[in-house]
């Protein structure tokens, strides 16, 4: 099985200056590190390499998206706004999400690095591929970009995929804790792409991702939230899989399934309240490989979003890799024991009846 890995060094350079986690300097806290710094993502990459798994991925060298490719999403006054101010200092799109001198080349380096990868997925040159990407896009929007999220990586990359090579039907499986709005906004009246988002309920953005969010006009239907209880574990998120994610998947028959692919879900991560660890990660991907192998090919691409914990973010990505590339490294994930003990990590009839209230949005498939 070859799997294809898209990563370059410019990504760690984007810069989201010295906040208070997530919030802009002030007098009332020290300012330290931003949420959404380059750490997990560098220690992933290097976890990567380390545990002799990069020797079996095949690399895929990223390039720059044109202002056309992201203009087949964004609209003409935000990218222009955004290329403004990361020729000058840098600055904030507006919703805490802040960015530095060239990040505006960053960002088309992260959505050229995500056409890059379906590219060579399409084409055949792999089977599947695993973008890590930064800034991450699942937040954006077309005029604005939001929740650190510069450009809809995922977005451009469908639009690219549909304009260059023909493809029609796609699935998005988005895992980030986070409700990947930007990718709904971006699809929600179309019905050849069938948008899934797992998430902690209402966490972010603010009233986003609710089970009644089911797309409109000819996209009414196409559009499944799971806004899952805080406190949520891997037994809620494999119910989750098993009763809503793979029979919608089933139900749509997609040409090619995509992951935006957040690691903030896990129990240790400082920005969301759930408790998965790298084995749901593992069980989650699995399940999406057999599905792709049943409905599509194999076809399945995964791009980067977030996670915010440099000592765990690794573990679930490798997790991940791993399954995608059918090589076992053998390195243990230290946590995985000990979550797997933790009260309420089991399925809990709360979580049930709200993956029940979900699976009835099956009917809305056709």
């Amino acid at each position: 099985m070859a799997t294809g890995f898209v990563f370059h060094e410019l990504y760690m350079w984007h810069n989201t200056w010295n906040w208070a986690q997530v919030f802009p300097p002030s007098l009332t806290v020290q300012p330290g590190e931003h949420a959404e710094n380059p750490e997990t993502k560098r220690r992933l990459r290097n976890l990567i390499e380390v545990s002799g798994l990069l020797d079996h991925l095949i690399p895929l060298k990223p390039r720059y998206a044109t202002e056309a490719e992201i203009g087949r999403f964004h609209t003409p006054d935000y990218i222009a706004r955004i290329k403004e101010m990361s020729a000058g200092s840098g600055g904030d799109t507006g919703a805490l999400t802040p960015f530095g001198t060239g990040s505006f080349e960053i960002a088309q380096l992260a959505a050229g690095g995500a056409m890059v990868a379906f590219d060579a997925v399409i084409t055949g040159k792999v089977k599947n591929a695993y973008a890590l990407i930064r800034p991450p896009g699942h937040h954006a929007i077309a005029k604005l970009g939001m929740g650190f999220c510069l450009f809809g990586n995922a977005v451009i990359a469908i639009m690219h995929a549909r304009a260059v090579h023909g493809i029609g039907r796609v699935a998005t499986v988005d895992w980030d804790v986070h409700h990947g709005n930007g990718t709904q906004s971006a699809f929600y009246s179309d019905p050849s792409t069938l948008t899934i988002s797992l998430h902690q309920d209402n966490l972010f953005p603010a009233k986003s991702g609710g089970l009644a969010e089911t797309g409109e006009g000819a996209g009414k239907g196409y559009n499944i939230n799971i806004p899952l209880p805080p406190g949520s574990g891997n037994g809620a998120y494999v119910e989750a899989f098993r009763k809503v994610v793979i029979p919608a998947l089933r139900k749509f028959r997609p040409e090619l399934i995509v992951v935006p692919s957040g690691f903030d879900g896990s129990g240790v991560d400082p920005l969301g309240r759930m408790m998965i660890s790298s084995d749901a990660y593992r069980t989650m991907t699995k399940m999406l490989l057999e599905a792709a192998d049943e409905l599509c090919g194999g076809r399945l691409v995964m791009t980067h979003e977030g996670g915010y914990s440099a000592m765990y973010v690794p573990y679930c990505g490798l997790a991940v890799l791993e399954e995608m590339s059918g090589v076992h490294t053998g390195v243990a994930d230290p946590w995985a024991p000990l979550m797997a003990d933790w009260g309420q990590q089991d399925l809990q009839p709360h979580q049930a009846s709200l993956i029940a209230q979900a699976a009835e949005l099956l009917s809305g498939i056709k």
